[in-house]
């Protein structure tokens, strides 16, 4: 039976309209339910062309003790990047700050509020070697957020002001674009690692 994505006008979105999870678009209804019902919210972001989004979500989201997981203990959100790249920005930089790295499916965990607590990208079903699997990422998440919350909420707390922080870092958005210093620097920047 067909979940709420299957009234989204996105691609990617409605790639996922057919997983056991009971997923939610990006909006503040989401939000109100995962407040409403104190839960911790799954985000997962990712586009319709990915090889990797694809792939976690055959492993991960078709699976039924996976989404029982999904639907008892946390709100879900599925977001298309290429519908919603403010989100997409927001919360790569959350995964970069946390990881090092980045890319897509992006996987972050966070309050109702908004704040992440754990990000990352693509997670096996399984754990396998030194790597957590998703299952086991969520059911020792949705663990923490029953016995230790004010640790997590505390720990959102101090990675959304990082994560404003580096955001804040960011270049502004300008419609005239890069100014002429700018240029020059990158300019100069590029003449130092040539190497005739």
């Amino acid at each position: 039976m067909p979940n709420r994505l299957a009234l989204s006008s996105s691609p990617y979105l409605q790639q996922h309209k057919e997983n056991p999870v009971d997923w939610l678009e990006w909006s503040e209804e989401a939000f109100r339910k995962a407040e409403a019902e104190q839960k911790p919210i799954l985000l997962s972001v990712g586009y319709s062309s990915c090889h990797w989004c694809h792939v976690m979500a055959h492993e991960s989201f078709e699976d039924q003790e996976v989404a029982k997981i999904l639907n008892r203990d946390f709100v879900s959100i599925k977001v298309d990047r290429e519908e919603l790249p403010h989100v997409d920005e927001t919360y790569m930089t959350a995964v970069q700050l946390s990881s090092g790295s980045g890319g897509w499916p992006m996987t972050v965990f966070m309050t109702p509020d908004k704040n992440p607590f754990f990000a990352g990208t693509y997670f096996p079903l399984e754990d396998r070697q030194e790597r957590m699997g998703f299952k086991s990422l969520c059911t020792r998440i949705a663990h923490l957020w029953n016995t230790d919350r004010t640790n997590l909420v505390n720990a959102s707390i101090d990675f959304g002001k990082a994560l404003s922080d580096a955001l804040a870092l960011s270049i502004p958005e300008s419609s005239s674009g890069p100014s002429m210093e700018m240029v020059e620097m990158v300019v100069e920047s590029l003449l130092g690692d040539y190497d005739p």
